[in-house]
């Protein structure tokens, strides 16, 4: 067996991690917390490319696994009173059992059909956010309490209002979610998930239980989803209906698409790359968005499997 490529393989992702925690010492007070968010939102990224970029399966309702992370952690803190890390397992659990939930009905479908019923759960998410706005207050939002910025583990405490702590535990999350992402890819599991990803009836008629394999893939997608929305809402102080909205489910599958579907740092790049076009197009023009696409275009032109893979495809072979 060949060592050289899972040599590289490695000595690539340590590099990607050292890199993201030194930025923290160089990059300005904006760019710190806008790197803050990244991570985060890398993470929603990184969870979505399980399900679409190595099992096939396109969702349009994963913003209602992130807002599920972000009430549960959220309304725990707010309402409940709960510790920093009580509420943040509470939106990791809510996010598992919704996940399963939604798995167990709408794997029941295919394709096109599977799109719609994910999206259509999605928007029931959303709606009932608005509905129950005594306790969510809609899209206003609520503000977390001053009790939910703080919290002590293991004798140390830990201040969310300090820019560096956010920093840093938004990057130890990453990091785990980052190497969750490549265990699973590399294990028998992954191998398994991208034989339904390229021929469902194939791997059905070697004698795998290929709706079990999706409903693995979907779980462990949707419970990472919701860990970054948990993320969000403790580490921002604030949660909001907006978080449940198709937007956001779009915004986890262009980041994806953009960064590589189907490659483990490919989400991280399409999160950063994304975030960074929009954020330094809006400096220039209030039509943000249409620069924005017209990037957009030009790179699906350039490198249609976005950019990890296509220069996986006509480069680097080795890029997982």
């Amino acid at each position: 067996m060949n060592t050289a490529p899972s040599l590289k393989v490695l000595l690539l992702h340590i590099a990607v991690i050292a890199i993201f925690f030194g930025l923290q010492f160089v990059l300005p007070e904006y760019h710190h917390l806008a790197m803050t968010r990244v991570m985060v939102l890398a993470i929603f990224a990184m969870a979505y490319n399980l399900l679409f970029g190595y099992t096939g399966l396109l969702s349009l309702g994963h913003a209602l696994f992130f807002a599920s992370g972000l009430y549960g952690a959220g309304l725990a803190a707010y309402h409940l009173e709960w510790s920093v890390p009580a509420a943040f397992l509470c939106g990791i659990l809510a996010g598992f059992v919704m996940s399963l939930f939604i798995g167990l009905i709408s794997l029941r479908t295919t394709g096109v059909a599977f799109m719609i019923v994910t999206m259509m759960f999605a928007q029931v998410a959303y709606l009932a956010s608005l509905y129950f706005s005594q306790w969510t207050r809609g899209e206003e939002g609520l503000v977390l309490p001053q009790s939910a910025r703080s919290f002590d583990l293991a004798g140390v405490t830990f201040d969310l209002t300090d820019a560096a702590t956010r920093y840093n535990l938004a990057f130890v999350l990453m990091t785990v979610a980052l190497l969750i992402c490549f265990i699973i890819v590399r294990s028998p599991l992954g191998r398994a998930m991208i034989a339904v990803r390229e021929n469902e009836p194939r791997t059905l008629m070697l004698g795998y239980d290929t709706f079990r394999l999706k409903l693995v893939a979907l779980i462990v997608s949707g419970s990472l989803s919701a860990m970054a929305g948990a993320t969000y809402a403790l580490l921002f102080a604030y949660i909001g209906s907006s978080f449940a909205s198709i937007q956001y489910s779009i915004e986890a599958l262009l980041f994806t698409l953009l960064g590589g579907a189907g490659t483990v740092l490919g989400p991280l790049l399409g999160t950063v790359s994304m975030f960074y076009m929009i954020d330094i197009a809006s400096n220039y023009t209030p039509a943000y968005m249409l620069v924005t696409g017209v990037m957009l275009v030009f790179l699906i032109l350039f490198f249609p499997r976005g950019i990890l893979g296509s220069i996986r495809e006509r480069w680097l072979k080795w890029l997982p």
